[in-house]
C-alpha cells in the first residue's frame, strides 16, 4: 500500500506528524516520497533520512525547548534565531543530502526576492530545513544560491503539488494542521523560547510580544485561508486534519501527547485510506499520469 506524504507547517503543531506516520506504519502503508514544510519539512526530513516516528518523537522529546532559538552574532533581522535548531540539524542530520536519503523527499521555502516558491530537493538537507521554517519576522531569512529564503507556508502551507511531483503515480496523503475557514482561531499566546529572562521582561513592557501574538494570530488567519485554497486546486487524495489548533506556533509541548493527537486523527481516515490505495483506483491513477 504506496503512498506519497505531504507535510503541513503549524509550528509545534507539527509534532503530530510524528503520530500520523506511526498509524501508517502500523495498519502497512509504505511512504515512498514525502514533502514537507515547515515543521512538516523538519520531520519530513527525519522520517526521509531514516529515523523511525519512534526515533523522531524520542529525539524530539528529549531536545530542550526553551534553548532553541537563540541567536547567533551578525544575524539578520528578526525576533528569534535558529542557532539551537542548527546545533539541533548538525547533530541528528548532519551533512546528509537529499541524495542520501532514503526515499525522495523535498522541502519548500519562499524567496522574498522572486516571491515564488522554491522547491528544495539538492545539496545539504540541513540548509533546507532551516530555509523552510524562516518564519518571516520570527526568524532570520536563510540565504541560498542567490535566494533570501522564508517558511514555505508563506505560499504553500501543504505542499500536495510538491508531492504529487515526487511520485505521480501514488495517492498523495496530506496532513494539514490548521482549522477550516470558518472555524474560529483558538486562544494562545507567543512564548519566547531561547530569550533570556531580563530580555523577554523588557519586551513584554514594551508590548512587542502583544504586538507579535497579534501579528501572528493574523498570519495564521490568511494562512487557514491559502491552506483550504490550495488543498481545492491541488486535490489530494485524504486529508489527515490533526485536533491541534489549541497549540501555539513556539509552544513548549509535550511530544508524545501532540504525536497522539496524529495518530488519532490518522486512524479516523483509515477507510478512505485504504480506498484509495484499492486496485481499481491504482489502475485509474497509472492512467491519469501516463497521460500527463
Amino acid at each position: 500500500m504506496d503512498i506519497t506524504l505531504a507535510l503541513g507547517g503549524g509550528g509545534a503543531k507539527g509534532n503530530a506528524h510524528i503520530g500520523v506516520l506511526r498509524v501508517l506504519e502500523q495498519e502497512g502503508f509504505r511512504v515512498r516520497a514525502v514533502a514537507g514544510t515547515s515543521f512538516g519539512g523538519i520531520v519530513a526530513a527525519f522520517y526521509a533520512a531514516g529515523y523511525s516516528p519512534q526515533e523522531i518523537e524520542e529525539i524530539f522529546s528529549a531536545v530542550d525547548q526553551a534553548h532553541l532559538y537563540g541567536r547567533r552574532p551578525n544575524e539578520g533581522p528578526a525576533l528569534l534565531g535558529l542557532a539551537g535548531v542548527e546545533r539541533f540539524l548538525d547533530e541528528y542530520i548532519g551533512e546528509r543530502t537529499f541524495d542520501d536519503l532514503r526515499i525522495p523527499c523535498a522541502l519548500t521555502a519562499v524567496d522574498l526576492n522572486s516571491t515564488s516558491e522554491i522547491v528544495l530537493q539538492e545539496g545539504k538537507v540541513k540548509d533546507a530545513v532551516l530555509a523552510t521554517i524562516a518564519l518571516p519576522g520570527i526568524f532570520p531569512a536563510c540565504h541560498m544560491e542567490g535566494y533570501e529564503l522564508v517558511d514555505g507556508g508563506v505560499l504553500d502551507p501543504v505542499p500536495v503539488s510538491v508531492a504529487r511531483s515526487l511520485a505521480p503515480s501514488l495517492p498523495v496523503v496530506a496532513v494539514v494542521l490548521s482549522r477550516p475557514v470558518g472555524e474560529p482561531s483558538a486562544a494562545w499566546s507567543l512564548a519566547l523560547p531561547g530569550v533570556p529572562s531580563p530580555i523577554a521582561h523588557g519586551l513584554r513592557r514594551l508590548r512587542v510580544t502583544q504586538a507579535m501574538d497579534v501579528f501572528l494570530r493574523s498570519v495564521e488567519i490568511g494562512s487557514r485561508m491559502v491552506t483550504e485554497l490550495r488543498l481545492k486546486v491541488d486535490a489530494p487524495d485524504v486529508v489527515i486534519r490533526p485536533k491541534v489548533a489549541h497549540i501555539g506556533l513556539l509552544q513548549q509541548v509535550d511530544v508524545a501527547e501532540v504525536a497522539r493527537l496524529g495518530e488519532e486523527a490518522a486512524r479516523e481516515v483509515l477507510p478512505d485510506l485504504r480506498r484509495v490505495v484499492s486496485w481499481p483506483n491504482r489502475l485509474w491513477r497509472a492512467l491519469v499520469a501516463r497521460g500527463r
